[in-house]
């Protein structure tokens, strides 16, 4: 008789280690509704599924013929028999591709086989792994945050287990951190001993480090932070070297019988898969294709099979992940793509449109079009990846550069100099081949892309990614409460996260100002800050503009820390009725406030602080509320520009 774990103990011990994000990208074919966890262990393993990088259900099983006998999951006889008995496990047959997709390295998910190896304490017993005693456990949750941990892990909050148990065991191991206050990483680099000790950072903050006046955190702010974890570019380029020389590209055979026979064509290359991956560019070439879809034209998507920071040289490997209007089609090497649009008959209408070279070999990419007969087309400026490998234009990652001359010394003290020449002598030879028309989403974008010596194009012209139809008057600020300020879209770095979060710790205790956050996730160590979860997707466009009039916000602050091509938050933020406050170097965001009026360009970061704690900002951005509800009206992107 087999003997099988019940579902509900199952998913209770398995809930630690399912990557939940792994398994979705991967297994295309799970809806939405149905969480990963549930799927993984009532149907998943036994179709041999992985569910996690780190671990191969089916070598799993085909190196333990009696965990196959016995009928039980395999993941949960590892976790709870298999690693105290020193069985091995192997990664995912996907797991080079997933990582290499997100610009991961191996290191990325190893931690989770080390925290789940033979030597970690039990699961089911802590006693019995000598970790969490009552002694220790009791240290921990008096200062352990529990609402925060699982605000910050929905993962371990679905899995309804113990979050003190989960830190001591596993939590930290990941870099979890316990609450807003204490900072495991900051801990361990301000203390090497304890790092060197190999011992729970916080454990020993609770047992001796607070007594002794050790600090929490390093207190010297998020630049910082992005300073001392940067890494080096010529690492970035060997990973994805070594990532690229991962793949197995198919044969040709295989390309030729999934492409079929396509006539009409539009052929687009980014610099990933725009349907996995969430984002701006990600959302125009969705745009661009339903556009075409619309027109009755397939679109042929290209991207490298593996994340690259760099425009590819000539002999770098480069597989080619491959699209055809929205699914998949598989990896295969340029020569093989280039081939299959030379065999198929050209159509009456084709045409294509660089998105992004980024992971492209500029030769490549012009062969491949001259095969499909192409050699006019457009090329659009999303970010400045054609002046500068750092494609923000951040200089170490931290500060807006302004592009300057790639011989000044402005651009030796970054580390993104050294390869500013491969991305100007690429782009440069793709436009020297190619016949392109550059389209830029905001005049202001164009403008400093020619001013900084963007490659020589004969043609330009500014499309906007949106534009604002008026929809009628605003509803007014209601009389007697706080001014509400929000950030709108995921909490990154990038996009000034930091700056809003210190903003509102800062103004926490101050009774003239609520803060609030929209976005799709949180981030539980902002102090003070309101959190409304908001979706914009295909079927829910107009979700964000909706969210900022339906709340009454006040201003939006987009204060990104790189110049934007074009920013869909600035946008929105007006068409819910929100001023919008931003800095000087925010590219379209302060171009969009200085041409419509709806909002103010603040000096710098110190003025911005001011501006709320001197109460100056509610004059200023109250009386430059939008006094009009707009929606967006979305492009199509290069099928609004083709004579298709």
């Amino acid at each position: 008789m087999a003997v099988t774990a019940p579902a509900c103990d199952a998913k209770r011990v398995v809930s630690v280690a399912i990557d939940a994000a792994f398994y979705r990208a991967v297994y295309r074919d799970i809806t939405a509704d149905v969480p990963p966890l549930d799927h993984y262990v009532l149907h998943g393993w036994r179709d041999g599924r992985d569910p996690a990088p780190w671990f191969s259900t089916p070598d799993y099983l085909d190196a333990n013929p009696d965990v196959r006998e016995r009928d039980v999951d395999p993941l949960f006889h590892y976790l709870t028999e298999g690693r105290h008995q020193g069985r091995e496990v192997a990664p995912s047959r996907h797991a080079i591709a997933y990582l290499a997709a997100r610009n991961w390295s191996p290191d990325a998910w190893s931690h989770q086989a080390f925290a789940l190896g033979p030597e970690a304490p039990r699961l089911d017993h802590p006693e019995k792994g000598g970790v969490a005693d009552s002694t220790m456990r009791a240290a921990v949750a008096e200062g352990f945050d529990a609402a925060f941990y699982l605000t910050l892990n929905p993962d371990v909050a679905a899995a309804g287990v113990d979050p003190v148990e989960h830190f001591l065991h596993t939590g930290w191991r990941e870099g979890r951190d316990p609450s807003p206050a204490f900072s495991l990483r900051d801990y361990s680099d301000a203390n090497p001993d304890v790092a060197a000790s190999g011992m729970n950072p916080f454990v020993h903050y609770q047992l001796t480090g607070r007594a002794e006046g050790r600090p929490t955190r390093h207190g010297l702010g998020f630049r910082y932070d992005i300073i001392a974890r940067f890494r080096p570019i010529d690492q970035r380029i060997a990973d994805a070297i070594g990532w690229s020389e991962a793949f197995d590209p198919q044969p040709a055979q295989v390309l030729a019988e999934r492409l079929g026979a396509p006539g009409d064509l539009h052929i687009t290359f980014s610099h990933d898969d725009y349907v996995a991956h969430s984002g701006g560019l990600q959302f125009c070439v969705r745009r661009e294709s339903a556009r075409f879809a619309a027109m009755g034209v397939d679109h042929l998507h290209l991207y490298p099979a593996a994340a690259w920071q760099t425009v590819r040289l000539a002999g770098e490997p480069g597989p080619l992940g491959v699209m055809l209007n929205g699914a998949g089609l598989g990896v295969f090497t340029a020569a093989i793509v280039r081939d299959a649009l030379a065999a198929t008959e050209v159509g009456r209408r084709r045409s294509f449109a660089i998105h992004s070279l980024l992971g492209h070999e500029p030769d490549e990419t012009a062969d491949i079009l001259a095969a499909a007969g192409l050699t006019a087309g457009h090329f659009w400026l999303h970010d400045f990846a054609s002046l500068c490998p750092s494609f923000h234009l951040l200089r170490n990652d931290v500060q807006d550069c302004g592009a300057p001359p790639p011989d000044s010394a402005a651009c030796r003290v970054c580390a993104y100099g050294p390869f500013r020449a491969r991305h100007l002598d690429g782009h440069r030879r793709l436009f020297e081949r190619l016949a392109l028309t550059v389209v830029a989403p905001s005049q202001t974008t164009l403008d400093f892309w020619r001013a900084r010596g963007g490659a020589a194009a004969p043609d330009a012209v500014v499309l906007p990614h949106a534009q604002l139809v008026d929809r009628g008057s605003a509803p007014k600020t209601p009389a007697g409460r706080p001014f509400r300020v929000a950030f709108l879209g995921m909490p990154v770095t990038l996009k000034g996260w930091p700056v809003f979060r210190d903003l509102a710790e800062r103004l926490a205790d101050d009774p003239r100002y609520d803060c609030l956050h929209l976005g799709g996730r949180t981030d539980a160590s902002a102090a003070g800050v309101a959190f409304h979860s908001v979706q914009v997707t295909e079927a829910q466009p107009q979700a964000m503009q909706a969210a900022v009039r339906d709340l009454s916000i006040d201003a939006a602050l987009i204060w990104p820390l790189c110049r934007e091509t074009f920013s869909f938050t600035a946008y929105e933020a007006a068409a819910g009725g929100a001023a919008v406050i931003t800095g000087p170097d925010s590219g379209n965001v302060a171009a969009f406030v200085g041409e419509t009026g709806l909002g103010r360009v603040l000096d710098d970061e110190a003025a911005l602080l001011a501006a709320f704690e001197t109460g100056e900002i509610l004059t200023l951005a109250r009386g430059q509320r939008n006094a009009r509800l707009s929606r967006l009206a979305y492009s199509g992107l290069t099928g609004e520009l083709t004579n298709a």
